[in-house]
């Protein structure tokens, strides 16, 4: 999350937003270079546990992670 003041007005957004539901991660929000999901395969969390949740869900079939039911 960033938080701060710049050119005197108040500056806050999300980084990463990652939650858990149904023994998944879904990622919410994710403006890191890499991909917080490549992280969590590095990991070991398999792709079919990662839904890539900023993707509207009839995009979300053409990923390679799950898809959000």
């Amino acid at each position: 999350m960033n938080l701060g003041w710049q050119n005197g007005e108040r500056i806050t957004g999300m980084t990463v937003y990652v939650r858990t539901r149904d023994c998944k991660f879904w990622i919410e929000e994710d403006w890191t270079e890499d991909g917080i999901a490549t992280d969590l395969v590095c990991a070991g969390v398999a792709k079919e546990d990662i839904v890539l949740a900023f993707h509207e869900p009839k995009m979300q079939q053409y990923t390679d992670f799950a898809v959000a039911s």
